[in-house]
């Protein structure tokens, strides 16, 4: 087959990764990639959120099968497109993908399907948005109705904070996301992220994962894309990831279905677990990112033929096999991230890292200049290892920290930090 990727950051790394030990694949181009998608893969310069261009990119490369990475494209209707030109995608319609593209749709769906989740209230101006943190108190979690790049939660601890939260979204902060405002109450617990592939009618779990969204170690400090994350995760039993797909998963699925709008894909459902009961988080419609890189290493060469039979419409004659391991990724991010932060340093190291099925560096947000790799996002290279227990997953993932000559990058030191501790 011959197969398109779109997106550019360490999650499509890692399915590019996958998709290559697939024999299946015959040639993979990913649009528009990064300097490390480059090593293994064609990349091309494409505008991944205009259906018609896509559509065309496809037909001229004699595309059979597009695995769109990002949000972005989804809520814009690329996958719609593709599917209208008789093209086989995976990834959901623009409707189905407006549970992430709208918490307030996704918690109406919820209602819907009587899905445990945290009470809300959904607002479009600030003053009945404020009033209603009055009433309740804090702590308390504020959130961009839109997609706002995995940045726009803000869990307040005090009203103060919830405040200026409101009048930050409302202002702008958030550009059209912000325009109307989930308010949340705050759920206490623990959380962890739940994994199924979806064809309209099947739902199959693929894995569970646990990611550090705070960019300071202990979990402190304001909310990134995520600093790190581990698989599988420990809390989310069995026992509960089967509450989660009867209880949560499952009424979801067939409230969309019954909407006229099946979805199709993978569905991330971030799940918060007490006293063994889970609550949904929230839904986000595509692989978790640095998840997604934990659970790529973890399936290897089988993660493509799981897309493809979700894509044909042929989960229930699919099956996952899963390794007695551990997987665990570590975020390089540029100094200063998520805030402002400095563009184009050179990294070094990057040739003495292993790249094996039991450690690969992904990379983020990197380009190649006069043959030098460069750091050009936020967060910038995935270092992600396996090994028989979380605790040899770790020693090999920071292993390649170390070997990296970045001086302008930063990690966390802690990934994993709780399980290892319960360990």
């Amino acid at each position: 087959m011959n197969i398109l990727i779109l997106g550019g950051g360490g999650r499509e790394h890692s399915l590019a990764w996958a998709v290559m030990q697939n024999p299946k694949c015959d040639k993979l181009i990913v649009a528009p990639g990064n300097a490390g998608i480059a090593q293994i893969a064609t990349c091309a310069a494409l505008d991944i959120e205009d259906g018609g261009a896509v559509v065309a990119f496809a037909e001229e490369n004699a595309i059979d099968f597009v695995i769109i990475g990002p949000e972005a494209p989804l809520a814009a209707g690329v996958a719609d497109r593709l599917r209208d030109a008789g093209l086989l995608v995976f990834g959901p319609s623009a409707a189905a993908a407006r549970l992430e593209a709208s918490k307030s749709f996704t918690k109406e769906i919820c209602d819907a399907a009587k899905a445990p989740t945290a009470e809300y209230g959904h607002f479009t101006d600030a003053a009945a948005a404020r009033a209603h943190v009055s009433a309740k108190g804090a702590p308390i979690v504020v959130k961009a109705d839109g997609l706002a790049a995995g940045k726009g939660v803000i869990v307040a601890m005090t009203e103060a904070e919830a405040l200026a939260a409101i009048d930050d979204m409302f202002g702008g902060a958030f550009g059209g996301a912000g325009a109307e405002v989930v308010i949340e109450e705050f759920m206490e617990g623990e959380e962890a992220s739940f994994f199924v592939l979806c064809d309209g009618e099947t739902v199959l779990p693929i894995g569970t994962a646990q990611d550090h969204k705070r960019v300071g170690e202990g979990d402190t400090g304001p909310n990134t894309g995520g600093m790190g994350a581990y698989s599988p995760a420990p809390v989310l039993s069995a026992d509960i990831a089967e509450k989660a797909l009867d209880r949560i998963v499952r009424p979801t699925m067939a409230e969309m279905a019954r909407r006229g709008m099946p979805y199709q894909g993978v569905l991330y459902v971030g799940l918060m677990i007490r006293d063994g009961e889970p609550r949904l988080v929230e839904y986000n419609v595509r692989f978790g990112d640095p998840e997604c890189q934990v659970l790529m290493m973890r399936l290897g060469a089988q993660a493509m033929d799981l897309m493809h039979a979700a894509a044909e419409g042929r989960l229930s004659e699919a099956r996952v096999n899963w390794a007695d391991d551990h997987a665990m990724t570590v975020v390089m991010a540029a100094q200063g991230y998520p805030g402002s932060y400095e563009k184009g340093s050179v990294i070094g190291g990057l040739d003495d890292l292993p790249e094996t099925s039991f450690a690969m560096c992904f990379h983020a947000g990197t380009d190649e200049r006069d043959g030098r790799i460069v750091a050009t996002g936020g967060r910038v290279l995935n270092l992600t290892a396996r090994g028989d227990s979380l605790a040899q997953a770790r020693a090999r993932a920071y292993e390649m920290v170390h070997a990296l000559d970045w001086p302008e990058g930063f990690c966390r030191g802690d990934i994993g930090w709780r399980e290892l501790e319960r360990s």
